[in-house]
């Protein structure tokens, strides 16, 4: 066999084979039938078997938020369902709730059950009623489960918060969704399994067929958004620019003379941790950005003042909603939005902590 079919040959076999492999989680993959009678569920499911996975069922749940009990092989045959693994204090995951709670409005008299897996990034985020205080905040209706051991996590191979998993009336997951967006397609993913699921109960549901953004969403053009997740503990603080990295314990830092992008400067002396840095007390923080809105996830055994600089001004005008009169107030466990500002490009935030007890988790941008 001459040289170049033998090249051919291999390259077809790794095109066939990564076409596997990304059509296993490829959207808008919901089953639409098989030669088969479409009333034959076993011939259905074994055509279904060669495509998709079967679900993972909830696996070692460290408590439940808002339901007494909830298990996915209660559902399988009843429900379409979404696993929505997510935390708190991500921003990513939070501007997904207003789409999952649309939906859960819209969809569930009509065969939607939606499962919000509850894994934790922070130490803080084990506390259920942290949790609970969150999914009142958000408006959410829909079982919440605590996965502070990360089994469920696990078992689903799962890698991102937020990322979605949609599992037809059969128990096969036919979709996955990483990060935020194509809301409108697994929209559509949904009517199409809800469509399904009718046909295999026998039922007649009138299931839409439009989609629609929820009044309280929002967008964010990721395309002009180049600031990476800033963490302040010792295991992540790769982003730390005039202090040592890596290292847990007390450094005392000065504010540089110049600064560059997406660096992180301590002023004052602070306390590093795994997970966070704390202040001791007349401690400060510089940060050039490149993005519009600015979120700080942060907690302080005392209620603390927080001055909020951008640009050299006080943030007034583009104050997030936890900032009044350009001072933030850092108390409970959660995610700040220190910034909403109308543009996206380079600014500067400056950080004033006059108290100590303040612990300082991330930036994230949007």
């Amino acid at each position: 066999m001459e040289k170049r079919t033998i090249v051919l040959i291999i390259v077809l076999i790794l095109i066939a084979g990564t076409i596997v492999y990304v059509q296993q989680f490829s959207p808008n993959r919901s089953y639409t039938g098989t030669s088969v009678a479409p009333g034959n569920r076993t011939a259905i499911n074994a055509e279904k078997a060669k495509l998709y996975p079967y679900a993972k069922e909830i696996a070692d749940p460290s408590g439940f938020v808002n339901v007494d009990n909830i298990t996915i092989g209660s559902l399988i045959g009843k429900d379409v369902i979404l696993v929505d693994f997510w935390t708190y204090s991500c921003i990513n995951c939070e501007r997904t709730i207003p789409y999952l709670n649309t939906w859960y409005s819209e969809y569930h008299d009509q065969g939607l059950e939606i499962i919000g897996v509850h894994t934790p990034e922070f130490q803080f985020e084990h506390d259920i009623n942290n949790v609970r205080m969150a999914v009142q905040k958000f408006g959410i209706k829909y079982p919440v489960v605590l996965d502070n051991n990360y089994a469920t996590w696990d078992s689903y191979g799962n890698q991102y918060w937020p990322e979605d998993y949609l599992i037809d009336i059969d128990g096969f997951i036919v979709d996955r969704n990483i990060g935020e967006g194509n809301y409108n397609t697994t929209e559509m993913e949904i009517q199409n399994l809800l469509r399904e699921r009718a046909q295999a109960l026998g039922i007649q549901v009138n299931i839409s067929n439009t989609t629609s953004v929820p009044a309280n969403a929002v967008s964010v053009d990721f395309s002009k958004v180049s600031s990476p997740e800033t963490y302040f503990g010792s295991a992540q603080n790769q982003y730390l620019g005039n202090g040592n990295q890596s290292v847990n314990g007390m450094q005392t830092l000065v504010l540089p003379g110049s600064i560059s992008s997406n660096t992180l400067y301590l002023g004052g002396t602070w306390n590093f941790s795994d997970q966070y840095a704390e202040t001791t007390g007349n401690n400060s923080v510089v940060f050039q950005y490149d993005a519009k809105n600015v979120y700080f996830v942060a907690s302080a055994s005392n209620a603390t003042k927080v001055s909020v600089v951008v640009d050299g001004k006080p943030a007034v005008a583009i104050g997030g909603p936890d900032v009044t009169g350009g001072v933030a107030t850092i108390s409970d466990e959660r995610l700040y939005q220190l910034v909403a500002g109308t543009d996206y490009g380079v600014h500067t935030l400056e950080l004033d902590i006059p108290q100590p007890g303040l612990q300082a988790y991330t930036f994230t941008f949007g």
